[in-house]
């Protein structure tokens, strides 16, 4: 067997370096890369499933084409077809409306590996409609932005040495698999590890305190934390005095806050919360781990600005142990970001962009031009919100290409299907936005039928252009992918990993020299050069100048219960649970509720419950558990093949921040509310 490099590429933390065993140019199996010092030769079950995700019997090789669009008559055409259908509509487009901004480019986060820019950099060339914002970090990013002036965490590693660790709507034990080794490590070393959830996930089973707040009153309990942490005079006011701006103005704010309001708004005793805030006041150092979750609600960043105050209280900032953790982009800021920017003639195109949070209902109103062609990447339009909206909009489309592995609930709309490669058909470099580990994913065999990379379908598509219109669009970009990933690694990037060239990089994968903690010399981005609890930025962007708690959306009379909808552990968004392998079991999504509330709606398990909103209503079994409380209902959102679609329920309002960090501000996926009836 030929043994070669592999990254996973999936929006995940862990980012793993994989193992892959060729035999006569066969994928045979795939194993963790041991060589790697945050995954340590492990992966998840979705990692050792790939292998069937390669070779699986309904994955498309070949181009096809679908006449007449969603009869399901798919036929097999030539790439050259392909491209010909592709560009000439794009040129007549063109022509009739005088730019590409009929034609919307629209990718999500399903491979982030950098070769992948490519299309992003090819439809910013042509100065089209962009689909800008993202489900996963928005919120949450404004608020480090507003309170430190950008995103830095500590290595992931170092959570070894804290003393507490607390996990504050985050669920590692499934979506961050390998970072609950060093969890697991510091409570053997006498850590406590404390999970701040509305639902007991499967990491609050591994840890000593579990307390279960009312989704979205977050920024009242990290409130009512240090009201009890400034109260007791276990606050560390050296810090508070020389490096954090705001400091008195946020005791006093905090001061006027009653015990009876926080139990209110958290639904908690005092008794939880001051536990908590003890343990992690006293108990030094100690972290913070914020999950994505925490931030999908209305007031997602208010909260994350009154636990990001915890932190600065304690001053458990730039030391070994503390600190709080989110995912963050720093190092990738070290990527030349060539392909990405290959394509462009301009520093910064004309382009149009339209909001992720609401896509179908935003891009049906676009007009002057109206957007008449679909370009879809690495996604699943069925993961929106408001689902119920889709169709009337791809019903404007003139043409809609799909970019993916299968065939999806999107391709029911799709006149063209574009076979992309699996990394182990591609060259790629894969950063992550959590370790501090670098990889280089090697081809391992060749691709599977005609099936061809991002880059290349981008190459393709600007060679054709400018074949049919000369000078239409920026040259045809040429060269391997492997040379393309060479000219990924700056200079400084090379320095990071202490590696000369790219060439090392296949040896082995590399950590980079950067310090291991974030803050380290206390110099923060700020316009007060200090942690800014007070910040004039957040009040020039129509926020509290402090951490104040602002009320998101409450249950309206008629849909009294909020819906939960996060991921499967065997799936990752809309992949991999189309798998055998990961879906056995899965017989069709079910909706969890509380023993109380099925009592008093007369339910059993596995009985049929209508659930409803003003958007439309779905039919799910029931499966009764204590998890979940009883104003909150909890389905996992993913494929399931032909299943109830969950998704047309969510609605798709925006969170509060998000614009400042990524233009749009994110969506509050968790502050979708239904009702209930039995079948």
């Amino acid at each position: 067997m030929e043994v070669y490099r592999n990254v996973c590429p999936r929006n995940c933390f862990c980012t793993c370096s994989m193992l892959s065993y060729a035999e006569n140019g066969k994928l045979i199996r795939v194993t963790g890369d041991s060589e790697h010092g945050f995954t340590r030769g492990k992966l998840c079950s979705k990692g050792y499933a790939y292998t069937q995700r390669v070779y699986d019997a309904k994955r498309i090789l070949h181009p096809m084409r679908q006449y007449p669009r969603g009869s399901g008559r798919w036929h097999r055409i030539a790439w050259d077809e392909a491209m010909d259908i592709v560009t000439r509509k794009m040129l007549e487009l063109k022509g009739r409306y005088g730019s590409f901004r009929p034609i919307c480019f629209n990718k999500q986060t399903g491979n982030i590996g950098i070769l992948h820019y490519a299309l992003d950099g090819f439809f910013a060339a042509l100065e089209s409609t962009v689909v800008n914002g993202t489900s996963c970090w928005s919120a949450g990013l404004d608020a480090f932005l507003y309170t430190f002036g950008d995103m830095r965490k500590s290595d992931p590693e170092d959570m070894v040495n804290s003393k507490i660790i607390i996990i504050w709507g985050g669920n590692p034990a499934w979506t961050a698999l390998h970072q609950m080794y060093y969890i697991n490590q510091a409570q053997e070393n006498g850590a406590k590890v404390i999970v701040i959830d509305p639902v007991f996930t499967a990491t609050a089973a591994q840890a000593d305190i579990f307390i279960q707040p009312k989704a979205a009153s977050d920024g009242a309990l990290a409130l009512g934390m240090a009201k009890y942490i400034i109260e007791q005079n276990i606050h560390d006011q050296d810090f508070l005095q020389q490096f954090v701006e705001g400091g008195k103005e946020f005791i006093q704010y905090v001061a006027n806050l009653s015990d009876q309001w926080i139990e209110k708004e958290t639904g908690l005793p005092r008794e939880a919360w001051q536990e908590v805030a003890h343990l992690y006041a006293t108990q030094r150092p100690g972290c913070i781990w914020l999950g994505l979750g925490l931030q999908r609600h209305a007031n997602g960043g208010q909260n994350f600005r009154g636990i990001l105050a915890l932190a600065a209280l304690t001053g458990n900032i730039g030391v070994s142990g503390a600190g709080v953790y989110y995912p963050s982009q720093e190092h990738w800021r070290l990527l030349n970001w060539h392909t990405r920017d290959a394509f462009l003639k301009k520093a910064e195109p004309a382009i149009r962009t339209v909001s992720l949070n609401n896509f179908a209902e935003e891009v049906s109103k676009l007009s002057e031009p109206p957007v008449k062609m679909l370009f879809l990447a690495g996604r699943d339009l069925w993961q929106d919100a408001n689902t119920g909206a889709l169709a009337a909009a791809l019903e404007q489309m003139e043409l809609v290409v799909q970019a993916d592995h299968f065939l999806n609930r999107s391709s029911h709309f799709a006149d063209i299907f574009l076979p992309s490669t699996t990394q182990f058909e591609e060259w790629d470099l894969v950063p992550s936005y959590w370790h501090h580990w670098i990889a280089v994913n090697q081809q391992a065999i060749e691709p599977r039928g005609e099936c061809r990379s991002d880059l290349q379908i981008a190459q393709n598509l600007a060679h054709k252009i400018n074949e049919l219109a000369p000078g239409c669009v920026c040259d045809p970009q040429v060269g391997s992918e492997e040379e393309w990933v060479a000219q990924e690694l700056s200079p400084e990037l090379l320095e990071s990993l202490n590696v000369t060239s790219f060439s090392e990089l296949l040896e082995k994968p590399r950590k980079l020299r950067v310090s291991p903690l974030a803050w380290a010399d206390l110099n923060f981005p700020t316009p007060s050069g200090k942690l800014e609890l007070k910040s004039g930025l957040a009040l020039a962007d129509g926020f509290p100048l402090l951490p104040e708690f602002s009320r998101g959306f409450y249950p309206p009379v008629h849909y009294p219960y909020r819906l939960l909808t996060p991921h499967l552990n065997s799936g990752s968004n809309s992949q991999f649970t189309n798998l055998h392998w990961l879906s056995w079991g899965i017989d069709e999504p079910k909706l969890r509720i509380n023993p109380r509330l099925a009592q008093k709606l007369k339910i059993q398990d596995n009985d049929r419950i209508r659930v409803y909103n003003h958007l439309g209503e779905v039919v799910l079994p029931v499966r009764i558990t204590a998890t979940v409380p009883e104003d909150t209902v909890l389905t996992y959102t993913g494929w399931f093949p032909g299943k109830t679609q969950i998704n047309r329920l969510i609605d798709g309002k925006s969170c509060d921040m998000g614009i400042r960090g990524t233009g749009q501000p994110g969506i509050a996926l968790y502050d979708t509310y239904v009702n209930l009836s039995a079948v």
